[in-house]
């Protein structure tokens, strides 16, 4: 379990006419006087599952919301992320349900959630609690496939965990029935609040019965959240679980984490450290303005959806972006210092430095953005072998180390899209409508192993998946710091949980050079970076650029079509306003020239030619 944080009366008050004084847990009592919960009254079912899943005692927040919530009493409870909400409002509302009871379309308890992450975290502790009871959970979000939501709909299901939209459309399709709803939650109230879904909750609640039981769990009392207590809870208990005191100095609570790789390779390491963490939400700090372009328009190419924010942008610009970042209409916001200054998101569980800040100072400013309100944030620097030195300010600083940590390699990446299948085949299952593949599973299994069956269907799904993928992705190669002394090559990643253990440090192979290099970072160096002499590659100048429109994709498709040369093997690429820079491979570089002489780009032909400037 995780810790919470001690307990401590608010000011004395009540927020509204019909809310009752609130009620905090008793002060920490001795070893034996220490709640269980057996002795709160949970079903046995409901106990042993707790039991098999490691959790010894109540949480302050559990111990203090279980009572009331058994009771069938209304609650409003003040608690930070981490502290043990989910299984403070998930026992209560299991012990009420009578498993199986929901008529089609219907449920017999909702939990409404800010993000799909959350409804899916909230979803898969709901069925661990419950799966000894025969519950059934299902989690509605954006980006599911709206078939499999329909079918399980239409059977009916015990417990509802949605994000508001999905809940509210829904409803208006006439899929979901609220009218049955004995209990409602609402988890992370504030945080739907900042994301505007104040409306949606209104009209959610609105279909719900009068005489139901909610709770409502946020992690800061302000106005909006005292007035929807006022107008949907009925004489609530009030709970409050103050925030975990930090002592003198200490940073928040921020997992940090260092990957040393070269310029060259940082746009490929940034994308698979962003694979394998899967933030909710981060910001990624570049030194320049340029740099933030580049980098974001690289990101957009990988499939994730980013936004730049730098002082070059008018206000206006600027103000939509943040809004959209807010909302969730973007994973990452690709951000200079100067333009993040006074930048609050609630939700943001990541923050990446694309560049190490020359000022020991502005590292702590960075990350102090996330961490907050007893929420654990991350940390992720990409150093460049020459930059240790600005790692050790930051050290010498902040008093604390930075582990430097082996960049993800082909198989962490392979075993995050394993993980990724696994929770689909989980959603899958718990969907149903499995009868008509099951004839092909009984006839495989009088001749084989079930288990064998299903890991060859796993394994054929995995491939499909994979197909087009394996050929592109080479290792990125391993770096060490100037003094390996001083930052110790770790072999066990301290992002997601290291998949075979430790891993033998494995020479340099010759990688594909990413494309996405920031414009004039080349220009920029004082020294080009050491080329491994398996590399083999050579630039080529092409007089056109950003003027003309050019782009990477034209680039890329041009090489690719006319040359014949696999987008694989193509490096870096900068584009100015009146040239391009891309880097291919030397023995291809001839015929790349030849081709593209008597080719258009963005319906000109252009001049090509090696680069000499080097």
């Amino acid at each position: 379990m995780v810790n919470a944080p001690d307990v401590a009366s608010p000011t004395p008050g009540r927020e509204s006419g019909t809310s009752r004084p609130v009620k905090t847990p008793p002060p920490p009592a001795t070893e034996n006087e220490n709640p269980t919960f057996d002795s709160l009254g949970l079903k046995p079912e409901l106990v042993e599952a707790l039991t098999s899943l490691g959790y010894e005692e109540p949480t302050p927040i559990q111990a203090a919301a279980l009572p009331p919530l058994l009771a069938g009493k209304d609650l409003l409870g003040i608690a930070a992320t981490g502290t043990g909400k989910t299984a403070a409002f998930a026992l209560p509302l299991l012990q009420h349900i009578t498993p199986g009871a929901a008529t089609p379309h219907s449920t017999s308890a909702l939990v409404l959630v800010p993000t799909r992450e959350l409804a899916m975290q909230v979803s898969e502790a709901i069925h661990r609690y419950g799966q000894k009871l025969g519950i059934s959970v299902l989690p509605l979000y954006g980006g599911q496939e709206i078939g499999r939501q329909l079918r399980v709909l239409k059977r009916g299901v015990d417990v509802v965990v949605a994000t508001p939209g999905r809940a509210l459309d829904h409803l208006r399709r006439k899929t979901l029935k609220l009218d049955r709803v004995h209990t409602v939650v609402l988890d992370e109230a504030d945080e739907m609040l900042d994301m505007g879904f104040a409306d949606d909750l209104e009209a959610i609640l609105s279909e719900t019965p009068e005489k139901r039981q909610t709770a409502l769990f946020s992690a800061t009392l302000p106005p909006r959240i005292s007035s929807i207590a006022e107008r949907h809870l009925r004489q609530p208990e009030r709970i409050r679980i103050a925030k975990e005191k930090l002592e003198a100095g200490e940073m928040p609570r921020v997992r940090q984490t260092a990957y040393i790789v070269p310029r060259a390779f940082k746009i490929a390491t940034l994308g698979r450290v962003l694979d394998l963490e899967s933030p909710t939400a981060a910001i990624v700090f570049c030194r320049t303005r340029t740099e933030v372009d580049e980098l974001t328009t690289s990101l957009n190419g990988q499939g994730w959806r980013a936004h730049a924010l730098h002082g070059g942008m008018s206000q206006e610009q600027r103000d939509r972006v943040i809004k959209q970042f807010k909302s969730q209409a973007a994973d990452l916001l690709i951000a200079t210092d100067v333009a993040a200054r006074g930048l609050d998101i609630p939700r943001l569980s990541h923050v990446v430095n694309f560049d190490v800040p020359n000022a020991p100072e502005a590292y702590v400013h960075r990350i102090g953005r996330t961490g907050r309100a007893g929420r654990e944030g991350v940390a992720i620097t990409l150093l460049e072998p020459r930059e240790h030195r600005l790692l050790r300010n930051i050290e010498k600083l902040t008093g604390q180390r930075i582990e430097v940590s082996a960049v993800p390699t082909v198989s962490d990446l392979r075993a995050r899209r394993l993980e990724i299948l696994r929770s689909s085949l989980r959603e899958t299952l718990t969907g149903g409508e499995l009868e008509a593949y099951r004839g092909v599973v009984e006839t495989l299994s009088t001749e084989f192993n079930v288990m064998d069956v299903a890991a060859a269907a796993m394994k054929l799904l995995h491939e499909k998946e994979d197909e087009g993928k394996e050929s592109s992705e080479q290792d990125i190669p391993t770096v060490s710091a100037p003094s390996e002394k001083r930052f110790p090559r770790s072999t066990e990643r301290s992002g997601p949980p290291s998949r075979g253990g430790d891993r033998p440090e494995r020479p340099a192979r010759a990688p594909r050079v990413d494309r996405g290099e920031p414009a004039g970072e080349r220009a920029a160096r004082p020294a080009r970076e050491p080329r491994a002499p398996e590399w083999n590659v050579t630039r080529l100048f092409i007089g056109a650029g950003r003027t003309a429109g050019m782009r990477p994709a034209d680039l890329v498709g041009a090489i690719a079509g006319e040359a014949g040369l696999d987008s694989s093997r193509i490096g870096a690429i900068h584009i100015a306003d009146m040239y391009s820079i891309v880097e291919v491979p030397e023995p291809d570089a001839a015929r790349i020239i030849s081709a593209l002489k008597g080719a258009t780009l963005r319906g000109k032909k252009v001049s090509v030619r090696r680069d000499t400037r080097d």
